[in-house]
C-alpha cells in the first residue's frame, strides 16, 4: 500500500528523467579527467575544470528554489535538461582551458536548474509519513546511473573516441528532456510560510544540514575526480568497477532498508554514515589493489546510501511549505562541497601524493563527524529529553 502511494505516474517519469540525466552526468564525471590528462592538463587545472560545474550552481540554486514557489517544477526541469544537452554537445568544439571552463559553467547552470526542480517535485508529491522512504527510492535513479554510466563511459573513451562519448552523453540528457515533458504541468506552486525570510538569500533552517552535505560532497568530489587516475596508475584497467561496486551497494542498501529513513530519528541514521565515510577514506589511502578498492567501495557506499536521502528528508522536515528555498539551499551547499573538493584536493595532489590527498578527505569526514555531534546530535538528544 505504501509503495502504491509513492510510485505514482509523476514519480515514475521524474525517476526516468533523473536516471537519464544522471547517466549523462556520470559518464562525463569519470571520463573527462582521463580526457584532460591525455591532453597534458595539470592536476590542479583538472580539479578546477571538474569542480567548476558544481561551483557555478551554488548561487543559482537558492534563486531557483525561490522561483519554484511560484512556477511549476516541470518547466524548470525542461529548461535544465535542454541546457545540459546543448552544453554536452559543446565539448566537441571547445578545448581546455578557458573555452572548456565556460562550457562547464553553463552545464553547471543546467544541472542546478534540473536537480533543484526535480527534488522539489519529489518532496511535494511524496506522502509526508513516508517522505524518507520515497526519497530513498528516488535516489535509486542516481544510484543505478552511477552503477552503469562510469564503466560505460570509461569503456567508450578507452575503446572508441571522445566524439562517441559526447554523443552518448548528449543523447541521454535529451531523454531527460523527453521524460520531463511527460510530467503533469498543471501542479500548483506552494506558498512560503511567514517565517521563510524571503529577503535572505539562503533558507536559514537548511544551513546546518547543508554544511554536513558540503563536507560529504567535498569527499565525493575529490574521489570521483581523482580515483580514476589513481586506479589507472595502479594498473587497474577499468576504474569504473569501483564506482559500480559503490552503486550496487547503494541500490541493495536502499532497496532492502528503505523503511529505515522513517523508522528512526534522522540523527541516529546520519551518525554511522559519517563514520563509514571516514573509515573508507583511510583504507583508500593505503589501497593499491582491486580487492581493496572494492572493499572501500562497499564501506563508502553503505555510508552514502542513507546519508544523502536522510539529509534531504531532514531539510524538508524543517522547511514547512517552503520546500523550494530549503532544497535550493541544501543542494547549493552540497554542490559547493563537490566543487571545492575537486579543486582543493587537485592542488594538494599536485604538491604531495595520492595517499596524502585521500588522508585529507578522511580528515574532512572527521570534521563532519565532530560538527554533527556538537551542532546536531547533542541538540537532538536534549530536545528528546525535554519531551
Amino acid at each position: 500500500m505504501t509503495a502504491h502511494r509513492i510510485l505514482t505516474r509523476d514519480f515514475f517519469y521524474s525517476f526516468l528523467a533523473q536516471f537519464t540525466l544522471s547517466s549523462s552526468f556520470f559518464i562525463l564525471l569519470t571520463t573527462l579527467p582521463i580526457y584532460l590528462s591525455k591532453l597534458k592538463t595539470k592536476e590542479s587545472e583538472i580539479g578546477i575544470l571538474m569542480g567548476i560545474l558544481a561551483l557555478s550552481s551554488i548561487l543559482l540554486r537558492p534563486v531557483i528554489g525561490k522561483a519554484l514557489l511560484k512556477s511549476p517544477e516541470t518547466r524548470f526541469m525542461m529548461i535544465g535538461s535542454l541546457i545540459f544537452t546543448l552544453t554536452s554537445l559543446a565539448y566537441l568544439f571547445f578545448k581546455p582551458f578557458w573555452p572548456f571552463l565556460i562550457v562547464r559553467i553553463l552545464q553547471g547552470i543546467g544541472w542546478a536548474i534540473f536537480a533543484t526542480s526535480v527534488f522539489t517535485l519529489i518532496t511535494r508529491i511524496s506522502p509526508e509519513a513516508h517522505r524518507g522512504q520515497s526519497l530513498g527510492y528516488f535516489y535509486l535513479a542516481i544510484n543505478i546511473a552511477f552503477a552503469l554510466a562510469p564503466s560505460f563511459g570509461i569503456f567508450l573513451i578507452l575503446q572508441t573516441n571522445f566524439t562517441i562519448l559526447i554523443l552518448s552523453s548528449a543523447g541521454l540528457s535529451f531523454f531527460a528532456l523527453v521524460f520531463s515533458m511527460k510530467l503533469d504541468k498543471t501542479q500548483k506552486s506552494s506558498l512560503p510560510d511567514p517565517f521563510t525570510h524571503p529577503s535572505s538569500f539562503f533558507y536559514r533552517k537548511a544551513i546546518p544540514i547543508g554544511l554536513m552535505a558540503f563536507m560529504g560532497s567535498f569527499i565525493w568530489g575529490a574521489v570521483t575526480t581523482f580515483f580514476p587516475l589513481y586506479a589507472l596508475s595502479q594498473g587497474i584497467s577499468n576504474p569504473g568497477l569501483f564506482f559500480g561496486a559503490v552503486a550496487i551497494t547503494l541500490i541493495v542498501s536502499r532497496s532492502l532498508g528503505g523503511r529505515i529513513f522513517d523508522l528512526y530519528p534522522r540523527d541516529r541514521v546520519i551518525f554511522p554514515c559519517i563514520i563509514a565515510h571516514v573509515l573508507a577514506m583511510v583504507i583508500l589511502s593505503f589501497s593499491t589493489t582491486l580487492p581493496l578498492f572494492i572493499l572501500v567501495a562497499i564501506i563508502w557506499g553503505l555510508g552514502i546510501a542513507f546519508f544523502y536521502p536522510t539529509l534531504v528528508a531532514y531539510t524538508i522536515d524543517l522547511s514547512g511549505e517552503s520546500r523550494g528555498p530549503a532544497v535550493g539551499t541544501y543542494l547549493a551547499f552540497s554542490d559547493f562541497g563537490g566543487s571545492i573538493g575537486a579543486v582543493v584536493m587537485g592542488s594538494i595532489l599536485q604538491r604531495t601524493s595520492y595517499r596524502t590527498m585521500f588522508l585529507c578527505t578522511a580528515l574532512v569526514g572527521l570534521l563532519n563527524l565532530i560538527y554533527f555531534y556538537f551542532a546536531i546530535l547533542k541538540k537532538a538528544k536534549s530536545g528528546r529529553k525535554r519531551r
